[in-house]
């Protein structure tokens, strides 16, 4: 069985965005992206309201984490960039890698210049495609929180389907949020755009 490669780190062309690695610029947009009511509340970043709307904060390890994302062997983040703009608009990421089990986790975000154009539909569709066709994964899951009825939208058209519920993921407010824990899996995968059945 071929090894997974998650140290080259491709660029990715669809329709609508290019996801490609992070570069140096990029951390501007990102700290913008990051600030996001939206993008604080709907991923769990924060627990109130009132954090959701706090700037996110440029610090050392902000700057840290963006100039190493291209050095990581053992996870894939790609930046988002908006075809038609060429702004850097999210990011998309497979981590939580099971080398053995040939899995892993995808986690996207998409800030407010990238929404309501399907680009997230896209970046989440070529990224799943590429961990199961090209890397060879088997499965891929990921969580999407009961207040996100966007997100769960969008991996559900991509071909993900429930495998479980928790019902209490996350508190924001003082409120218990559910979650949906969602896969899609090699042998079921209907390919990207996807093919009828």
């Amino acid at each position: 069985m071929t090894p997974l490669d998650l140290a080259t780190k491709p660029t990715l062309t669809g329709d609508l965005v290019v996801l490609r690695p992070f570069r140096e610029g990029d951390l501007d947009a990102m700290v913008e992206i990051l600030s996001d009511p939206d993008v604080r509340a709907l991923t769990g970043s924060v627990e109130t309201t009132a954090e959701a709307h706090q700037r996110q904060e440029l610090d050392d390890r902000l700057r840290d984490w963006y100039a190493t994302r291209n050095d990581q062997p053992d996870r894939l983040d790609l930046a988002i960039e908006d075809r038609a703009t060429s702004r850097l608009v999210g990011e998309v990421v497979l981590n939580e890698v099971d080398t053995g089990a040939r899995t892993a986790n995808l986690r996207v975000l998409v800030g407010p210049d990238g929404r309501g154009k399907g680009i997230g539909t896209e970046a989440v569709g070529i990224t799943t495609a590429y961990g199961l066709e090209r890397l060879g994964l088997r499965r891929i899951t990921l969580e999407v929180f009961d207040h996100n009825p966007r997100g769960r939208r969008v991996y559900e058209k991509v071909g993900y389907a429930a495998t479980g519920q928790r019902a209490d993921a996350l508190h924001f407010d003082g409120i218990a949020i559910g979650a949906t824990d969602m896969a899609v899996d090699a042998g079921s995968w209907r390919g990207w755009p996807p093919r009828d059945a």
